[in-house]
C-alpha cells in the first residue's frame, strides 16, 4: 500500500513510519487516515515486532493540526477530524506491538497527543514541546487533557495546557514526558536500537504487559491486580515462556516465535 505523507521501512523486525510533510509534518484529516491505515497493517505483520514513529527532517516531529484545514471546520466538521484523530491515537496507544515516538524536532499541540500516545518516547536535545491551544481559543483535543496528567500529575497538566508556554527537551524528561534526551544525529537512530531490543523479547509477554499497565492506570489497585494476574497466566501459557525459561536453563539465548 502507498500513502501520501506516510513513509515506512521494515528492517530487523521494526518498522520505521515517518510523517511526511515538510517542513513541520502537520496532521490533517488524510495523515489521521494514513496512520489509521498504516497501523492496521503493522498490527497484522507478523514481520514486525515493534514500530518507531517519527517526522520527516529535523525541524519538527509534528508542530500540530494543520491550522488551515482546521480554520475552514465548522463545529460538525471539527468534530468529525477530532473524531479521526482520537481513534488513532487510541489505536496507537493500545497497539499489540510496543511504539516508539522518535522526536526529533518540535512537538506541539496534535504532534505532542500523538507522541504521548506512543509507549516510549526518544527525544532530539533541539526538540521543544508545547500545548498552544489556549492561545487560539481551543483546547486539547486528541486527548492531550487525559494522557498528560497521567504522566505529569493534574496540577502540572493544568499548568502546561492553561499558558501553554514552549518548554525544553530536559524539562520534559525531568517531567517523564520523554524517557530520552540525545542529540539529534542520534535520535532516531537510538529508537531504532531501542525497537530491535524489543524486538528480541517474546511479543505476548511485551503485549500483556502493555495491557496490565495501560487499563490498570485507569482502575484501583485491586482491580488492577486482578488484571495483572490474567496477563500474567495468558504470558505463561506461551510456547515462549517454556523457551525463555529452558533457555536462562541451559544458560543460552532464547528464541522467541511470538507464540
Amino acid at each position: 500500500m502507498s500513502y501520501e505523507f506516510l513513509l515506512c521501512e521494515i528492517e530487523n523486525k521494526v518498522a520505521v513510519v515517518t510523517i511526511n510533510r515538510p517542513p513541520v509534518n502537520p496532521l490533517n484529516t488524510r495523515v489521521f487516515q494514513e496512520l489509521s491505515q498504516i497501523f492496521d497493517a503493522l498490527e497484522a505483520n507478523e514481520e514486525v515486532r515493534t514500530i518507531v514513529l517519527t517526522g520527516s527532517g529535523q525541524k519538527a516531529f509534528v508542530a500540530g493540526a494543520d491550522i488551515n484545514e482546521m480554520a475552514g471546520l465548522d463545529v460538525v466538521g471539527v468534530n468529525k477530524m477530532n473524531s479521526v484523530s482520537r481513534n488513532v491515537f487510541i489505536k496507537i496507544e493500545n497497539s499489540n506491538k510496543p511504539v516508539i515516538a522518535a522526536i526529533n524536532g518540535l512537538a506541539l499541540g496534535g504532534g505532542l497527543e500523538l507522541a504521548l500516545a506512543c509507549d516510549l518516547r526518544i527525544c532530539s536535545d533541539r526538540a521543544k514541546f508545547a500545548f498552544p491551544e489556549t492561545g487560539l481559543g481551543i483546547i486539547p483535543g486528541g486527548g492531550g487533557t487525559q494522557r498528560l496528567q497521567k504522566i505529569v500529575g493534574q496540577g502540572l497538566a493544568k499548568e502546561l495546557i492553561y499558558f501553554g508556554d514552549m518548554f525544553s527537551a530536559e524539562r520534559a524528561q525531568e517531567l517523564h514526558i520523554v524517557n530520552k534526551v540525545v542529540s539529534v544525529e542520534e535520535v532516531v537512530q537510538t529508537a531504532i536500537e531501542w525497537a530491535e531490543k524489543l524486538a528480541q523479547k517474546p511479543p505476548v509477554a511485551l503485549q500483556m504487559a502493555k495491557v496490565a499497565i495501560n487499563n490498570g492506570s485507569d482502575t484501583d489497585l485491586e482491580t488492577g491486580l486482578i488484571l495483572e494476574s490474567a496477563c500474567f497466566a495468558t504470558a505463561f501459557a506461551t510456547d515462549d515462556r517454556k523457551e525463555g525459561l529452558q533457555a536462562f536453563i541451559e544458560k543460552r539465548e532464547p528464541v522467541y516465535v511470538g507464540r
